[in-house]
């Protein structure tokens, strides 16, 4: 992966076959006229075969004239806490919320620090698999974790769960005007029995409502052709909804062109049927559980 800075924006470049370039946060950054992107990549001859980025939230009708597929996103929107509370989450939610309370955990808005990366490190290695595929964090050492989370701090904080005094989970919130999005949301599997994402999601959705920001966003609804699963059921019962977004690909050389025809900005894996695709999903899941017993 390529960093490249144009405009005072970060970008990276992704892919083998198609490179695409994007925002290094595609779901809070602004990218700006693209016109001027696209101009300023050509001139610093960027390999980028495509341009891609995406309006955010509230202003989500179309106003590009480029080509564009609706993406979607995870948001709640927030009026007050208890509003949410008691209307807009499900009622094994609201139980789970109290369970966390009642089993001791306790939820601190704080700044990166080296004993929070040591307990970042800590969930990290708790595990190599996590939701299928091998976990990407996963054995890597507290530098390598400094530098990678101390990125935008001066627009986020870090929501961290602790019990006793063990951090077992976490969430980067990064703020913008109109929402704020979490980043990072892990929690320890040990300790799942004390439901540490739900404590985390309230207390975001606390600071929300104080700030009088209107919405929370967790990633994607639903991602690629995977339909819904077990996270976009957790998402929905703490209240988020499916919300759809206009999302724009400018092609920025002659492959870029002939690869958006052929759906290839999508990858390889998502220009498959719906039913093998999620049939090779359960089956690396199932592969990569197999590997982790064995050891």
């Amino acid at each position: 992966m390529a960093t490249i800075i144009l405009e005072g924006r970060e970008f990276c470049v992704t892919g083998g076959l198609l490179r695409i370039m994007a925002l290094r946060d595609e779901l809070l950054g602004d990218i700006g006229d693209p016109d001027t992107i696209t101009h300023l990549s050509r001139q610093e001859r960027i390999p980028a075969d495509l341009l891609t980025f995406s309006q955010h939230l509230p202003d989500l009708s179309p106003k590009f004239s480029y080509y564009m597929e609706w993406d979607n996103i995870a948001a709640v929107p927030v009026s007050t806490y208890e509003h949410w509370f008691k209307e807009q989450i499900h009622p094994n939610t609201r139980n789970k919320i109290r369970k966390a309370q009642k089993k001791g955990v306790t939820v601190r808005r704080e700044f990166f620090t080296t004993k929070l990366a040591e307990g970042l490190v800590d969930i990290f290695n708790e595990t190599s698999v996590r939701r299928g595929k091998p976990y990407s964090y996963f054995g890597k050492d507290i530098v390598t974790i400094e530098k990678e989370w101390s990125t935008d701090l001066e627009r986020s904080d870090f929501l961290v769960a602790y019990y006793q005094n063990e951090i077992i989970g976490f969430i980067k919130i990064l703020y913008s005007k109109e929402f704020v999005r979490t980043s990072g949301t892990v929690a320890k599997i040990s300790h799942r029995d004390k439901a540490p994402m739900n404590a985390l999601l309230a207390e975001a959705v606390k600071i929300c409502a104080e700030k009088k920001i209107p919405f929370l966003v967790y990633g994607h609804y639903i991602y690629g052709k995977k339909g819904e699963d077990s996270l976009s059921k957790f998402k929905k019962n703490n209240g988020f909804q499916k919300i759809d977004i206009p999302k724009y690909y400018i092609p920025m050389s002659a492959r870029g062109k002939f690869g958006l025809r052929l759906g290839l900005h999508r990858g390889i894996f998502n220009c498959l049927p719906s039913g093998i695709h999620r049939l090779l999903l359960r089956f690396r899941a199932l592969w990569h559980e197999r590997l982790v017993m064995k050891k």
